[in-house]
């Protein structure tokens, strides 16, 4: 069922996705060649101990997960799409890292990601990430009062497919509010003009994710929860959660 918001109920939304935002930016910042993704994990742990939030992503379990998400934060390197969970392994030079963290602060849910290069950044790199941003940023333009949810989904195709990137099937965003995932779906490619009509206090995680080698196709690793390339090729993924306003989106997970 979809519920929408209202003003106050978005701004304490707000809140909680600005616990996000400074995770994000404070796990960027800690990334360097040697560093961890379990080192990553603890950096945004920290983060929501001391805002007073907790974690949806902490112990999750879907029905397709084995087991529940051990961290805090999905951390997906190179060729992991998304849920990669954090490991040991350090990071190396030339590492593509997509970061996707979430917040429940005062009873509300904030999700967004962001990716980054460690070291020395490939220019295909630069050039994925860019497009996954500018996916988002066109998603986040079509998520206005009238338009429907195909126009969100078109949007985002489109920029990705216009790159020549491929877009993992079956995977996109979703209603956010009490709870990480809500009705209702946003999927990341799809026709205009179809699907639910977008209305005031809708709130939607929309994330692009984008496959460098063009193929649509995944695999999952043994853990049950990283989606990975079957080219080997590199990934990106980037998120907001976006409220939709008589005056236009409002991005709650910016800094």
């Amino acid at each position: 069922m979809v519920k929408l918001k209202t003003d106050r109920e978005i701004d304490e939304m707000r809140a909680a996705g600005r616990v996000v935002a400074r995770a994000l930016a404070a796990v960027r910042e800690a990334a360097d060649v040697g560093v961890s993704p379990l080192d990553l994990d603890r950096v945004a742990r920290g983060v929501l101990h001391e805002a007073g939030a907790t974690s949806p992503f902490l112990g999750y379990r879907p029905k397709f997960a084995p087991v529940p998400f051990p961290a805090s934060v999905c951390l997906s390197v190179n060729d992991a799409i998304v849920h990669g969970i954090p490991g040991e392994h350090p990071l190396q030079d030339g590492d593509l890292v997509s970061a996707d963290f979430g917040a429940l602060l005062g009873g509300w849910a904030g999700d967004a990601a962001i990716s980054f290069t460690v070291g020395r950044a490939r220019p295909a790199d630069l050039r994925l990430i860019e497009t996954s941003e500018a996916a988002l940023a066109a998603g986040i333009a079509a998520a206005v009062p009238g338009n429907r949810i195909g126009d969100i989904a078109h949007a985002i195709g489109a920029t990705c497919r216009a790159a020549g990137y491929g877009v993992p099937d079956g995977f996109g965003g979703h209603g956010i509010g009490r709870s990480m995932h809500e009705d209702p779906g946003v999927p990341n490619e799809g026709p205009p003009g179809r699907g639910m009509t977008l209305r005031p206090g809708l709130v939607l995680a929309i994330e692009p994710m984008l496959i460098a080698g063009g193929t649509d196709d995944y695999t999952c690793d043994a853990d049950g929860w990283t989606l990975r390339t079957v080219d080997g090729s590199r990934a990106a993924h980037s998120e907001h959660t976006v409220a939709i306003t008589a005056d236009g989106p409002r991005i709650l997970t910016a800094l």
